[in-house]
């Protein structure tokens, strides 16, 4: 699996906006406590996400139609820190998009979910450039990753165990910095393989769906 690249990101800002569709998926019972404030379903966080960019820009980069995946593993709660990051860039993408994404990772660009995650993340894995299957339907609350050989997932509507038939909750955060609001499922299952300090699996815990829009 080749490399990203492993040129410093420069210290200056670059005015960025990126928006359009992802998915989340972790460890925790579906609705995931750490939307209310509260502590991890299981004492500890770890968890994907993945996001197709629609459109934006990163200084004269167009970022349009670019795809990436984050996984995060902690020892705790994720505003205990300490966690373990690693991104995964669409092999698709040109050098000027994987060199804006790695700048954006790095928290150095401003921008509330970039800055959070790289502060509550300090151990950093070396990035992946990778194929990206991504398919996310918001409305019917379904999605699927695969990522060969490192990544995959398979999202569902939450069903009635009684009687099998879907059950819709959303989340609403009007001051959320990830989203305003989502759509709540189940990840049937997902697994990250490798490398081993983010590998993990779980199956039949929280998913959202929602969209994004970030920028600096």
């Amino acid at each position: 699996m080749p490399h990203l690249f492993t040129t410093e990101v420069r210290p200056t800002t670059t005015k960025w906006r990126i928006a359009g569709d992802g998915i989340g998926s972790c460890n925790c019972a579906w609705g995931c406590p750490c939307q209310f404030n509260a502590l991890p379903t299981y004492g500890r966080c770890e968890g994907v996400g993945a996001w197709g960019i629609r459109e934006g820009y990163y200084g004269e980069t167009s970022m349009d139609g670019v795809r990436f995946v984050r996984a995060f593993s902690w020892p705790g709660a994720i505003h205990e820190g300490n966690g373990t990051r690693l991104l995964i860039v669409d092999e698709a993408a040109s050098p000027d998009q994987r060199r804006a994404l790695l700048a954006l990772e790095s928290g150095t660009q401003g921008g509330i979910f970039f800055e959070i995650f790289a502060a509550m993340c300090p151990n950093v894995l070396e990035p992946i450039l990778a194929p990206i299957t991504f398919e996310a339907d918001r409305e019917r609350r379904t999605a699927r990753v695969i990522i060969p050989d490192v990544f995959e997932s398979r999202i569902e509507p939450i069903r009635n165990p009684k009687t099998g038939e879907e059950h819709r909750a959303r989340i609403v955060l009007p001051d959320g910095f990830e989203f305003k609001e989502a759509e709540v499922a189940n990840t049937v299952r997902f697994e990250v393989k490798k490398p081993h300090g983010v590998a993990m699996c779980h199956e039949n815990s929280y998913a959202q769906l929602s969209a994004f829009d970030w920028s600096n």
